[in-house]
């Protein structure tokens, strides 16, 4: 790995464009950096190895010295109306929560909006639970972005594993399949 690159934050051993360290990602996060259409965005996504054993959000904030104002947290969220569920993926800063019971559930035109089970977020996204991320999502699936996330210079998130994680700015973020920035995704 080239360790030569230099992250905008925080304090990691070893920091690299993530293109050139696919193997270090789940299969859909790799395969989304290397098809994405927004080629300068996938350009921009450093990976920053990581213990996995402190990939809990506190913890790797205290760890490697991580703002956690500059910490997204991707939840995916089932919506159900009138028997049909839509799955639909989520990204907050790590100092708020997303508001699942009104911004997500009026927003999807739901009657009930709640986290999914984590064994359903596991395996239709292929990536490992407290690594799930924005990049490699299910293709129908929308992703809801809370405009915090957009406007922050740098925003880290998870790799698709628990070890390692992705820092890229918050326009990269937008311009990902399915994205959409809503005012008052959390709160």
């Amino acid at each position: 790995m080239n360790d030569s690159v230099r992250p905008p934050f925080g304090n990691f051993t070893t920091a690299s464009p993530a293109l050139e360290v696919r193997d270090e990602l789940a299969a859909p996060v790799a395969d989304a950096l290397e098809t994405w259409g927004a080629r300068e965005a996938a350009a921009s996504v450093l990976y920053v190895d990581t213990d996995p054993e402190k990939a809990d959000t506190a913890v790797f904030c205290a760890a490697y010295d991580a703002p956690p104002e500059l910490s997204a947290n991707c939840v995916v969220v089932a919506a159900k109306r009138a028997g049909e569920v839509t799955l639909a993926a989520c990204l907050a800063l790590s100092t708020t929560r997303v508001d699942v019971n009104k911004a997500v559930r009026t927003h999807l035109g739901a009657r009930k909006a709640s986290f999914a089970p984590m064994d359903t977020a596991v395996e239709l996204t292929g990536m490992e639970y407290g690594g799930i991320t924005p990049l490699g999502l299910p293709g129908s699936w929308p992703l809801l972005i809370d405009e915090a996330v957009a406007a922050a210079p740098y925003v880290l998130v998870g790799s698709g594993r628990r070890r390692g994680k992705l820092i890229l700015p918050g326009w990269a973020l937008t311009r990902l399949p399915g994205a959409e920035v809503l005012t008052g995704l959390a709160g």
